[in-house]
């Protein structure tokens, strides 16, 4: 990963890898922050679901049916219990427009370690929405924190 293009965060949750796994990719709708800032569309009530398996989609779904959804991006690979990649994009995201996020989940004694890098910002003009005025260490910081947040929620949904 090259400076300023990514951010890689961390976590230990406790559950073996193949139950973590299913825990991000099964339950993401519950521990995926319902927060205007972790939502495509935040003035809709919607929830974050991850459909089929490679080539599958990642949506932020406003119905049952998926049909009225935002599609976040392609799952490119789907390792259960190893590793999961997909495209991810918001929906300030023009075409072409994506960024890469890969996890990675690795026995650590009794629990799982979950690794989650988003890569691929360099494609991202200076000026995008989506980096809120922030650049180079400021901007990847925003993204680590926004993350971690997250990971903090799976940690905590994880101990049910």
């Amino acid at each position: 990963m090259t400076p300023g293009d990514g951010v890689r965060v961390t976590t230990v949750v406790d559950v073996d890898p193949k139950t973590a796994f299913e825990v991000f990719t099964g339950e993401i709708g519950t521990w995926w922050r319902r927060d205007p800032r972790y939502r495509f569309d935040p003035t809709r009530p919607g929830t974050m679901r991850f459909e089929g398996g490679a080539g599958g989609r990642l949506i932020e779904a406003y119905d049952e049916s998926g049909q009225d959804a935002f599609e976040a991006g392609r799952v490119l690979a789907w390792e259960p219990g190893a590793r999961l990649v997909f495209e991810f994009r918001g929906r300030s995201f023009g075409p072409g427009e994506t960024t890469e996020v890969e996890v990675r989940f690795e026995a650590s004694g009794s629990g799982t370690r979950v690794t989650v890098e988003q890569r691929g910002w360099s494609r991202l003009p200076a000026g995008h929405p989506a980096r809120h005025g922030h650049q180079g260490q400021a901007f990847t910081d925003m993204m680590g924190l926004w993350w971690a947040d997250l990971l903090t929620r799976l940690r905590a949904h994880s101990r049910r």
